[in-house]
Formats: C-alpha cells, structure tokens, sequence
C-alpha cells in the first residue's frame, strides 16, 4: 500500500468518526467519548501525514508509532461506545474492522523499517 493510499484510509476513518459521533446523545457521558474518538481517531490521519513528511528514519518510526497509539486509543473508544450504545453496533464495526487493520499495516510498516533502519539509503542513479 502506498503512503496516499493510506493517508485517503486514514481521512475515511475519521470521516466515518463523524458521523457515527453525530449519531450519539447529547449527554454527557456520550459526548465525552465521543469527544475522545473525534480526537484519537482523527489524529491518525494527522499523524501520519507527518510522518511522510519526516526528516530521517528516526522520526518516521517515531512519528509512526505514535499513528499506532492513536489508532489504538481509536478502537479503545469505539469498543467503549458499542459497550454502551448496543444500537450503534452495525455502524461500529466496520469502523472497528478498518482501525484493526491500519494498525495492523502501520504495525508492518514499523517492523520494516526498523529492519531497514541502519542500513544506508540507496541514492537515485
């Protein structure tokens, strides 16, 4: 998968975020996690943008580690909402599926770069 294929992934996720946040009550409880989904799962995208843009292999395992924490804390709230918002399930899940397996592919990405991290980059001929 190519970096903007991901970053298109990462934007539809959020995208799905908000609308199933739109969908929640307006009470407190629920807007809370609603509040903390928009955050974590829309700084998934963010992040990773970021870290196409790094600097040196170092910041791209940093910058995609924490990717790999937001899209964890993106599926910490989705299961918190389900839990508590049993209705919701049919809309959740496929936001649940695709969370899993973007950490899954950054997860990848992480193993293979951290591989590949001392070796010397190959200059263009």
């Amino acid at each position: 998968m190519n970096p903007q294929q991901l970053i298109s992934r990462t934007k539809l996720l959020a995208v799905g975020i908000f609308n199933l946040v739109k969908e929640l009550p307006k009470v407190y409880p629920s807007q809370a996690m609603g509040n903390q989904l928009i955050r974590a799962g829309t700084s998934v995208g963010a992040n990773y943008r970021a870290a196409c843009r790094s600097k040196s292999r170092k910041d791209f395992i940093y910058k995609l580690k924490v990717v790999e924490e937001e899209l964890d804390e993106t599926i910490y709230w989705l299961e918190m909402i389900g839990e508590t918002h049993h209705y919701i399930q049919e809309k959740l899940i496929p936001l649940i599926n695709e969370a899993v397996e973007l950490i899954k592919i950054i997860g990848k990405s992480l193993s293979t770069v951290r591989k590949n991290q001392y070796k010397p980059r190959k200059l263009a001929q």
